[in-house]
């Protein structure tokens, strides 16, 4: 087994604030070092003001994305969706492109439409 560290810089470079950096690869008995310890301590100071933002359940036609935004200034570190509905199945759940906000896309078996809730976990990435 091994774990995986991601940098700052790194986490950042998904969700579109820096530039790339380095994934450090270690077995999984390990242990961290003071530079890997102190990446930890300030990546979590770089997510202030986390929120989870719902964009509630409502019926669209099949297929069919639904997205819910960041308030300004914010970015999409997560999120996810739900489909809703007798043989509904969730299509997909994934981040915009700019890294604003989350999509879901559903379809219901035997139905036109399908209910689709959408969540994102927001934070100020910086």
């Amino acid at each position: 087994m091994r774990l995986t560290i991601l940098t700052t810089a790194t986490l950042a470079a998904v969700v579109g604030c820096a530039g790339l950096a380095a994934v450090t690869t270690l077995p999984a008995s390990a242990s961290t070092t003071a530079a890997s310890t102190t990446a930890a301590s300030s990546m979590a100071a770089d997510f202030s003001g986390y929120q989870i933002v719902k964009l509630p359940n409502a019926n669209v036609p099949n297929f069919t994305r639904r997205v819910v935004r960041c308030p300004a200034g914010k970015r999409a570190i997560g999120g996810g969706a739900e489909a809703q509905g007798n043989r509904a199945i969730l299509v997909g759940s994934f981040p915009t492109e700019d890294g604003s906000g989350w999509y879901g896309i559903g379809r219901q078996d035997g139905y036109n439409d399908v209910g689709i809730s959408v969540y994102a976990i927001c934070a100020n990435v910086g």
